[in-house]
């Protein structure tokens, strides 16, 4: 059967500003939803208040508000436009949990909208934990014991009649937010009321927890024929008791046996068809006990696409959400062409001829005093994903995507090696329990031990068993002897060339040049989503060592864009927003666009965003390997952040062009003293600085400077690890940690401008011409990260002197700086005198938000101008509207009660927020500039 004609306009709900639990996948949802939608001529319009994410502009929708999420936001569009369906299931638990007040508010029914993709029934059955255990109850799936508690008193009963551990799980809230795993009577009771204080209408599921169990989840495809497809199992490395987002997935599923994945099928199947009657995805979770009957029960079932759902989206090449999207305008599975091979249907369910493993990315460093132990309440801010032929080598590009200062799983000699704090670290999961694992493997613990302690199945702790064991065959040999057999195993199952230096005691480029000459070399496979038993027509590829390459070369002029890697405060989509636009301006500019990122959350790793996707870590041998496979023009390094800004020194050292502002400028800009001596050329005021290498030095130079100090190393991203020390004993302690912390890094001393004002301009240079996109003022003053702070634009207070101090300053240093692309510059201001504090050639945080605030595609602008296809003078930029655009940051503090929520110059923001004003007089303007006041009494 064809669509349904008379769905002409949908409205897609987003999900508002990345916090913990609920980040960029829907970002990549919503963007393929709009996307599949206008294929089919219907008219899209959108709402989301994050100016950071690709579904916000225009090459995604027809209509978008930048608007707060609330039920007057929705109302005021059904006025403007004419809209005839909403989906809600593209933007996390925050757009249904929107829709759902929109229909209790009989809003829907009031303007003739129909919900498409899930019904409220849905809805309502698996959000409300009750009615969600009745209806599992009538179709005969099991579940844990467990109990709606709807007081405090009503929750201590159920605490007495099941006994600990017990699980408490809020309803309607995301990312487990409110969830624990509750080990000794004695936490239940703070416990149990931060749960039903989390729940927006004060009820949480009391389960008697099966701690220790194996969880896996499928996810479902739903046509309005009742047709389904399993697109993808999903098996959690970690067992029951932590949070599916915080633990590491693998797919396909390894340890089930087909029969009960058979049964599991079938009982997801008969799930999504008892909760409700709607085409569109669900995602169920499951957890099976962890012995030989494979007992199955039910966690849950989400009618909408998920974390997981770009992450099988990705796993697959299976794009889930674009497919949800036709089948809830009426399509049929078997009427809709499979994307990767545009010869079967969308009705046949994926295979893998490979294995994928995602790994989280945690922040905890940025909350100091966190409590870091994992459980049933999200607390990771990103993730990676790795794609191998085994399950070794997956596990081993995904350690070496993290950016976490290791170069994979072991091989690096940063093991640790106290037996207590590793039986400790086993016990009780935390961010770094897989690398405790590996050290108490080396360590000589045994595999029994281990498994006890995790409960992790016994088949993922042999695989890493065996990479010890070939570790320790590999050290026994030199460069000189080692076989071409045992070096050919080792790149097999993931070694990287620096871990293996590490054990032959060499140089990572001996080793590379080693198996060059051996000809073990890197090949690439595609994603093909039926193990290669048709023939693939979309070039999304993953690198292995075997002998056919997959990735063909073709004789076109070529670009590489560096993507940003793993989401994380400091550096998050925004980066990804700007690694796209870059990729569509290239493709204008006529050049083949080839992604590399390894983060499955973005539209950037959308295989049909870039002419080519390769999907692998952004690690230098990697990143090497494809240079030379696929011989680009360039490389664009400004649109990644820090991550791929790291990599330019190397590119520069081999002779890779680095399109736009060269390696040279960009390293004057984060090199403290030669970035002070060009503004001392150029009379350009800037704090006092010094640069230290030790604590002595350090109580020196401050009595030069004089307190308080801004402490900060340099290459850092999102302020980590800056302080404002105020006598000798902080400068000392602290000076201490960060030599301790980060040994390859400057520290830098700044005398701090107490009381000062700060502000930041964005712009586009071209070598020769300046134009300033956008300059902000903070409401926070001097001293709170710009991340965190609330920016104006334009400013509302500054001086006319000031401002022309800013633009002066701005288009000085873009000159002297050769920059040829974006610069983003930071001032503080006092007593009408402008400093700068820093400047960075490349895409910032508060690019995106200009872009939506002024309407115009900057970034897109900048990458025509780093290609030199265009000068500045060639852009035809549209004058600026009244009114005013608020950048508002949001925390996702709620994950860590127990920490102080001070602001400071470390970025702890997770996402932001846009909010436009007409006039001063706003009162949400007056409200937050009277924190300004605040700060500055304090």
């Amino acid at each position: 059967m064809p669509k349904d004609t008379s769905i002409q306009s949908v409205l897609i709900i987003g999900s508002g500003p990345i916090i913990i639990g609920q980040a960029c996948e829907f970002d990549y949802s919503g963007s393929q939803a709009a996307k599949s939608l206008r294929e089919e001529g219907i008219t899209v319009t959108l709402i989301n208040s994050n100016p950071a994410t690709i579904m916000t502009d225009k090459v995604t929708a027809d209509n978008v508000y930048l608007l707060p999420l609330e039920v007057k936001s929705i109302i005021k569009i059904l006025e403007e436009q004419k809209i005839d369906a909403v989906l809600p299931t593209m933007g996390g638990q925050t757009a249904l949990n929107l829709a759902l007040k929109c229909e209790d508010l009989g809003i829907w029914k009031k303007y003739n909208v129909r919900m498409i993709g899930v019904d409220i029934d849905a809805i309502k059955v698996t959000e409300d934990r009750d009615l969600f255990r009745a209806r599992m109850e009538e179709i005969g799936v099991n579940m844990a014991p467990s109990k709606i508690a709807k007081s405090f008193l009503e929750g201590k009963s159920v605490a007495q009649e099941f006994g600990f551990p017990l699980v408490i799980r809020p309803s309607f809230t995301l990312g487990g937010s409110g969830g624990s795993v509750v080990y000794e009577k004695e936490n239940f009771d703070t416990l149990l009321n931060r749960g039903l204080k989390t729940s927006p209408i004060h009820e949480v599921l009391i389960d008697k927890a099966v701690l220790g169990w194996k969880e896996f989840e499928l996810e479902l495809l739903r046509d309005k024929n009742d047709n389904v497809a399993i697109i993808c199992s999903i098996e959690n490395f970690d067992p029951m008791g932590v949070h599916t987002g915080d633990s590491i997935t693998v797919a396909p599923a390894m340890t089930l046996s087909d029969k009960t994945y058979q049964i599991m099928r079938t009982m997801a199947i008969k799930m999504m068809r008892s909760i409700g009657n709607f085409a569109g995805g669900c995602n169920v979770q499951f957890a099976v006990s962890n012995d030989e009957k494979e007992e199955i029960i039910a966690i849950e079932i989400n009618p909408r696409v998920s974390r997981s759902s770009a992450l099988a989206s990705k796993a697959t090449g299976y794009p889930i959400a674009r497919i949800a999207s036709k089948l809830a305008i009426g399509y049929q599975l078997d009427e809709l062409i499979n994307q990767i091979t545009k010869s079967t249907s969308a009705y046949f369910e994926p295979t893998l001829d490979y294995v994928i493993v995602k790994i989280p990315r945690w922040n905890f460093d940025k909350f100091k005093g966190c409590n870091r132990e994992l459980g049933f309440q999200m607390k990771s801010v990103g993730e990676v994903m790795g794609i191998g032929r085994c399950f070794q080598e997956a596990l081993q590009k995904a350690c070496q995507s993290l950016e976490i200062r290791r170069n994979g799983l072991g091989a690096d000699g940063k093991e640790l090696t106290n037996q207590q704090e590793l039986l400790k670290a086993l016990e009780r999961p935390s961010w770094n329990r897989l690398f405790m694992i590996y050290d108490a493997m080396k360590l000589g613990i045994s595999l029994n031990t281990i498994q006890k302690l995790t409960k992790i199945d016994k088949w993922f702790l042999v695989q890493i068993e065996e990479l010890i064991a070939l570790e320790h065959e590999v050290s026994k040999y030199s460069l000189q002897n080692i076989s071409k057999e045992l070096l050919y195993e080792a790149k097999q199952k993931g070694y990287a060339d620096r871990q293996i230096a590490h054990l032959l005691r060499c140089l990572e480029s001996e080793v590379y040049k080693k198996r060059e000459e051996l000809g073990i070399k890197r090949v690439y496979k595609l994603v093909d989503t039926c193990a290669a038993e048709f023939e693939a027509k979309t070039p999304y590829y993953y690198s292995t060592f075997e002998t056919e390459n997959e990735s063909k070369q073709s004789a076109k002029k070529k670009i590489i864009i560096l993507g940003s890697g793993p989401n994380r405060i400091g550096q998050g989509i925004e980066f990804d927003y700007s690694c796209v636009h870059g990729v569509l301006a290239a493709k204008e500019c006529g050049y083949e666009t080839i992604m590399i990122n390894c983060n499955p959350e973005t539209v950037s790793t959308d295989f049909s965003t870039a002419d080519k996707l390769y999907f692998e870590p952004v690690f230098w041998e990697h990143i090497y390997d494809i240079i030379l496979h696929e011989k680009p023009e360039g490389v664009i390094v400004q649109l990644g952040g820090q991550t791929a800004l790291k990599l330019a020194e190397k590119l520069n050292k081999y002779s890779i062009k680095i399109i736009g502002t060269d390696f040279k400028s960009l390293d004057l800009a984060e090199d403290r003293g030669s970035f002070s001596t060009l503004l001392k050329n150029n009379n350009i005021p800037y704090p006092k600085f010094g640069v230290i290498n030790d604590a002595d030095e350090a109580l020196h130079l401050s009595k030069e400077l004089g307190f308080p100090l801004l402490v900060r190393p340099s290459y850092v991203l999102g302020g980590q690890s800056m302080k404002i020390v105020i006598n000798e004993q902080e400068l000392e302690q602290h000076v201490v940690k960060l030599l301790n912390d980060l040994p390859d890094n400057k520290v830098l001393l700044d005398h701090f401008l107490e009381g000062a004002i700060e502000a930041e301009s964005d712009s586009i240079c071209d070598g020769k011409d300046v134009y300033i996109i956008g300059i902000m003022e903070h409401i926070e003053p001097a001293g709170i990260h710009s991340g965190d702070s609330y920016a104006v634009l334009p400013p509302f207070d500054l001086s006319e002197n000031v401002l022309n101090q800013i633009k002066e300053q701005t288009k000085t240093i873009a000159l002297a700086l050769n920059t040829v692309g974006l610069l983003n510059i930071q001032f503080a201001i006092k007593n009408e005198k402008v400093f700068v504090i820093e400047a960075n050639p490349r895409a910032s945080r508060t690019v995106p938000f200009i872009a939506k605030a002024y309407d115009e595609p900057y970034v897109n602008y900048a990458t025509k101008v780093m290609l030199g296809e265009k000068k500045i003078k060639d852009f035809n930029f549209k004058p600026r509207q009244k009114g005013y655009a608020i950048k508002v940051p949001v925390f996702s503090y709620e994950k860590f009660p127990e920490i102080q929520k001070e602001l400071g110059p470390e970025m702890k923001s997770t996402g932001e927020a846009i909010y436009f004003i007409d006039d001063l007089n706003d009162e949400y303007f007056q409200n937050i500039y009277s924190e300004r006041n605040l700060y500055l009494s304090k």
